[in-house]
Formats: C-alpha cells, structure tokens, sequence
C-alpha cells in the first residue's frame, strides 16, 4: 500500500524568493532549512512520485544488498525505504551541500534511523554493486557535457538487473507546448502561494544551473549508456519519474 511520505518535524515555510537574489541557485543553508516545503510546493504531486519511487526501490531490493539516492538532500526517500523494506538493507545518501546533510542528519536522529550519509561528489564517488540507485532532480544539475558519461557510470554500478530509478522536469521539442506546459507549471506555483515575484525570481537564479532535457534524450541516454529497458512510471505535464533496467 503507498502511504505517505516522512514528515519533517524540522520544515520552514520557503521564503528564499521573495527578496531580490543576486547569486544563481546554490542548495545552501538559506535553501536547505526549507528545502522540503519547497519541494512539496515546487514540484507537481512530488510526495506520490516519491512514494511510487520508494515502493519500486523497496520490493526490488534483496538482504544486504544496498540502495543509493544521489543528491539525497534532507533524506526523506531513504527514510521511506527504509520504513518499507523489511530487509537489512544498506540505505546510503549521497549530497555534497554540508547544510543538506545538516538537515537530513537531524532527521535520521529523529525518527533512530541506520542511514548511512555521505558528503561527497555524486560524479566521482566510488560505488560498489547496488541493487537500485535513485536519483531525484538532481540529473538537471549535471553539466551536459558529463552528464552522459554520470548516467553510464550509474549503470556500471548496478548488478545485473538492477533499477536506476529517477525523476526529472523535462521539456518538449515542440515550442508552442512546451511553453503552455511551463504556464502551466507556473498556475501551479501560484496556486501553492508562490507568488509571481517569488516565481521570476527563482526562474533567474536557476538560469543555466537547471538544465533540462527532453523525454526522448533522457530515453536516448539510457539506452545508450546500456540500459535494457525504461519505462515512465509517473508524469505531470513537465515533470516525470522513469525506471531503467539494466
């Protein structure tokens, strides 16, 4: 059964853009300390794609053998794995924001959790074999030109048959829809009380950081990185959840 995703006893309401920003998007303290409301207001139905995340991770996972989430921010999809696997399972987040893993240790230490953290870069961290490696919008935050060899990487470290389990905002090829579908991205953000500064605001400071790519590319980088199989298993206008096979 999907239930809900971990509370965070710790969450502020997210505020960051609603005065002037003079510096591109960093996943600092300032950000980190309301990253989980951000989240859960920024991202279109975040807490069931993640629920699906976990549930897929969770029953394709064996005794001892272990999980990754790669920019696992303040670790609330470990936390549900872990409370849904049944196994003793290795649970290991990777970020390389010190303030993220601030948050995500205070977490952890709230609800007795054996996660293991990591501050560390995800692109030249030395994995050994796991059985599924999540990785949450954090792919749009890695330079095109390695992007590709990361995702191979991620395949490489997977035993055979294991999940690379991620979610990204995507854009489309055609123009037209593809700017309706960030209008209406955008209703939503108004819609969870962002308001229209607060939206230019963080569109600017995410400017060249974020970097999206189309369904099509995301499919093609698999394929081409050796993955068997991928299929959708969540999507919201821009905003999709896969799954790769090895």
């Amino acid at each position: 059964m999907l239930s809900g995703i971990w509370y965070n006893p710790f969450m502020k309401t997210d505020n960051v853009f609603n005065k002037p920003i003079k510096k591109q998007f960093e996943f600092d303290e300032e950000v980190a300390v309301v990253f989980d409301d951000m989240l859960s207001r920024s991202v279109p139905f975040y807490d069931e794609a993640m629920k699906l995340t976990a549930h897929f991770a969770s029953i394709n996972v064996k005794e001892k053998e272990r999980i990754y989430d790669l920019g696992c921010s303040t670790a609330s999809l470990l936390l549900e794995i872990e409370r849904r696997s049944n196994a003793a399972i290795r649970l290991i987040g990777i970020d390389n924001s010190s303030a993220m893993l601030e948050q995500a240790s205070k977490k952890l230490h709230a609800f007795n959790s054996k996660i293991e953290l990591c501050n560390g870069d995800i692109l030249n961290y030395a994995y050994e074999e796991a059985a599924v490696i999540c990785s949450n919008y954090t792919l749009q935050f890695v330079r095109p030109p390695v992007r590709a060899d990361f995702v191979k990487k991620i395949y490489d470290a997977l035993k055979p048959g294991g999940l690379f389990i991620f979610s990204e905002k995507v854009i489309s090829k055609d123009k037209a829809l593809n700017k309706q579908m960030i209008d209406t991205y955008y209703d939503y953000k108004k819609a969870q009380g962002y308001s229209e500064y607060e939206i230019v605001q963080k569109r600017e400071a995410l400017e060249n950081v974020l970097i999206p790519y189309t369904e099509e590319e995301n499919r093609r980088m698999l394929s081409d990185a050796g993955f068997s199989y991928c299929d959708s298993i969540f999507k919201w206008v821009n905003f999709e959840t896969f799954i790769a096979r090895k």
